[in-house]
This record gives structure tokens, sequence and C-alpha cells, in this order.
């Protein structure tokens, strides 16, 4: 049989917005008219939608939560258009939030096959990858950048325009002021790299030449006492050109808040 679109009776969902067929809002949702539902969406109950506000197929918000509000900064102006873009498969759990974008035609992103746990808070213009965990409470501040694959803690605040690398892994409760290189596990006051993220990686099929070579440039970028342009010359010069230690090299350099290290 063809997927139905199912609106609960409390439900309040605008005339103008977009539902796509196998849509299903709870009791006591609100949608508003600017937003997008894609084919499988799941409004648990009690969910706002509001903003020009894109949910791919298959992502479901629980209940609680508010997705697509104005951003909590004070440089944005009402009536400003900006969007959110949730990715398929995303989950959004219980009063977790998400905010559009500051700027005119800015975007907040969320990948997809994301994670976000109860309470969590993804500010204006972040940009979050696929397969990405946000724990309990995390506190994502505007323009943080978080590649694919990596978990963030519970109840971890992070500065703006931090980024944050892939396969990375952030232990809970530790404040993230300065980047997060790729690969690294981080934690402690104040927040510093604590080896390699090697189950993570394995578990991803990263293969054991890329480990190897990755165990090598973390030392040299983290141990070796070297300015990080200087580790990366070496990293470029002494190590192959695999696409993992390509990255890290990359993401090093062209860090502007600079590295936890």
């Amino acid at each position: 049989m063809p997927a139905t679109l199912e609106v609960h009776p409390t439900a309040f969902v605008d005339p103008k917005a977009q539902l796509e067929p196998g849509v299903r809002v709870g009791p006591f949702c609100w949608v508003g008219p600017d937003v997008r539902l894609d084919a499988g969406v799941t409004l648990d109950s009690h969910v706002r939608v509001e903003g020009r506000t894109r949910l791919r197929r298959n992502v479901r918000v629980h209940a609680g939560a508010v997705i697509g509000g104005p951003p909590q900064d004070l440089k944005f102006q009402p009536g400003t258009v900006s969007g959110l873009d949730v990715g398929e498969d995303t989950v959004l759990r219980e009063c977790s939030t998400a905010n559009v974008g500051t700027d005119p035609d800015s975007m907040t992103r969320l990948g997809r096959d994301c994670l976000v746990m109860a309470y969590a808070h993804v500010a204006h213009n972040v940009r979050i990858g696929d397969h990405v965990i946000l724990a309990n409470g995390v506190q994502l501040a505007g323009y943080v950048e978080i590649e694919d694959h990596a978990i963030v803690g519970g109840l971890t605040p992070v500065h703006q325009f931090v980024r944050i690398g892939c396969h990375s892994m952030i232990g809970g409760g530790f404040r993230v002021p300065q980047d997060v290189a790729p690969y690294v596990r981080a934690g402690g006051y104040p927040l510093r790299p604590m080896g390699l993220n090697l189950v993570g990686l394995r578990r991803r099929g990263v293969s054991e030449e890329a480990i190897t070579a990755l165990k090598q440039a973390y030392r040299i970028l983290f141990r070796d006492g070297l300015t990080v342009p200087e580790a990366v010359e070496r990293i470029r010069g002494t190590l192959p050109p695999l696409p993992e230690v390509l990255h890290l090299a990359e993401f090093a350099l062209s860090s502007e808040r600079g590295l936890a290290r």
C-alpha cells in the first residue's frame, strides 16, 4: 500500500508546510509554514518545528524538541530568512534544540544518520557531518563544525567557531575552547589529546597501515615539541601520503582557534 500522511487531530500543521506521504505528526506537535518534512519523518509528540527547516527522509524527532527556532544571537534580526537542514535517518531525542542560521540565507546543517541525544543544543550556523553522536546535554555554540563519525560526550560545552575532526571522541563534561584534531581522544582540564581513537578507527574499517602512520603523525604533532607548521612539514616529508595522514596535517595547519595540544 502507498504511504499515507498521518497527522494527529491535536497537532497543528500550517497549510503552507510541505509534508510528503509517509510523514507522521504526533499529538500536540506544531509545524510552521516554511517547514518541509520528507517521506518517513516522524514527530513523536509535543514537537515544534519552525523556520525554514527541512527534515529529510526518516528523521525522527522525540517529544519536546524544538527544531528550527531563531538563533540565540543578538545579531539576529527578526524577519531574516535563514534555514536548518537535517539529514536523513538522523534522530533528535527529547528536548533537543537546533536553530536556524543568523545571517540572511545562511544554514545550520546536520548530516545523515546522526544521533542528537536529550537536551543537546545545536546553535546557529553549526555544520555537522554524517554519523555524528552528540550525547546528552552537549552544548554547541554558533559556527561550530564537526566532521564525520565524531562523538562528543555528555554535558560538553563547545566554544563558537571550534572545529572537531572526524573519528575523534571527546570525553563527557570537558570544555572545548580549541579545535580537536581528527582521529584523537580528548579530555581533561585544559582539554588535551589522550591518544588515538583506535577502537573507533578499527570499527570503521581504517586500515592498519593508516593506523600505524597516524600513530607516527600523532607523536610528531603532539609529543615532539614542534610548532604546528614544523610538525606538519615533518609529517608530510616523512610519512606515506595516505588520505588519513594528509587530512590530519591539513586540519592542523588550517586551524584558526589553535589545536588542543
